[in-house]
This record gives structure tokens, sequence and C-alpha cells, in this order.
């Protein structure tokens, strides 16, 4: 990721406006701003949320609030919580995310 075409911004993210985006079950809700071809988002999944596709794009993401888990299309799962992070690259493993409770997360793709 070579962040270029911006200079220094600050964001306050509860004035970004809120795009709702349903999921196989439950609702993700985005707050998202781009600077370049870098996609930075603040999401909060609702309850019992499971997304609706495999997502093979690469991901730095931190998870504020709440748990989940990150299932994989290949296998395997990974439950993650608040202060935690994952990365991974573009098209190395399709994941989605699931869960239980609300989930607050911060991404960078």
């Amino acid at each position: 990721m070579k962040m270029t075409d911006f200079t220094f911004g600050a964001t306050n993210w509860p004035e970004v406006e809120r795009t709702e985006h349903p999921g196989e079950t439950g609702v993700a809700y985005w707050r998202t701003r781009s600077f370049g071809e870098i996609r930075v988002r603040m999401v909060e999944y609702s309850a019992n949320y499971l997304a609706d596709h495999w997502c093979d794009k690469g991901h730095i993401l931190l998870i504020l609030d709440g748990d989940f888990v990150l299932e994989f299309e290949d296998g395997g799962s990974e439950a993650l919580g608040p202060g935690q992070s994952y990365q991974v690259a573009e098209n190395a493993r399709a994941h989605r995310v699931v869960t239980k409770g609300e989930a607050k997360v911060f991404i960078v793709d």
C-alpha cells in the first residue's frame, strides 16, 4: 500500500455518512472515506451478522469493540476481540465475518 495524493486530514467519524449493507443475516453499517486508492472505514456489525459473500480483498482491520469470528472459505476460522487486529493480502485467503453480538471495527483497504 502506497499512500499518495492526499495531505494531512482529520476525520470526525460520527459526521461521516452511514450506509447500510445487509448481510445474509444482520446488517453492517459503514462510514467510509477514500484517500486516493485507499479506502478507510468504520464498520459496525449488528448482532447475528453473517456476511453475504466471501471477500478476497486485502485489509488491515482493528477490532474496537465486540467480538467476531472470521471464517475462511478454505476452512477454519479465527475468533477476534477488542484490541486485536488482522491483516490479509489481496486474493490471499477468502474470508467473511460472523457475529453473535455487535462489533465495531476500523478497516483500511
